[in-house]
């Protein structure tokens, strides 16, 4: 036969309130810091990783659009052939 003892019921309660105390701060500590990364992330004004994906993509393409034109801004800069290198003549004696 099972005999009831109080002290050994009223530490099984005790325990169990402790537990359950325990398991809501953890939740109360888990939002608090969701909260402090949620509005940490806000203040920084990160950007979203599929944001980033596009801007990504949109520069490789400017930047190979820009690799296409840059022979032909070239060759619309060469000095034309018999032109001078840009040297200022010398002046007349007479002028």
């Amino acid at each position: 036969m099972q005999t009831r003892n109080p002290l050994l019921d009223e530490f099984a309660k005790l325990t169990t309130g402790a537990m359950g105390l325990a398991q809501a701060a953890g939740e109360e500590a888990k939002s608090a810091m969701r909260a402090q990364t949620d509005r940490l992330v806000a203040e920084l004004d990160l950007v979203r990783r599929d944001e980033f994906d596009v801007l990504k993509a949109e520069i490789a393409a400017l930047r190979a659009e820009l690799a296409a034109l840059k022979p032909a801004a070239a060759a619309k800069k060469k000095p034309e052939t018999g032109r001078s290198t840009g040297a200022v003549p010398p002046k007349d004696a007479a002028g």
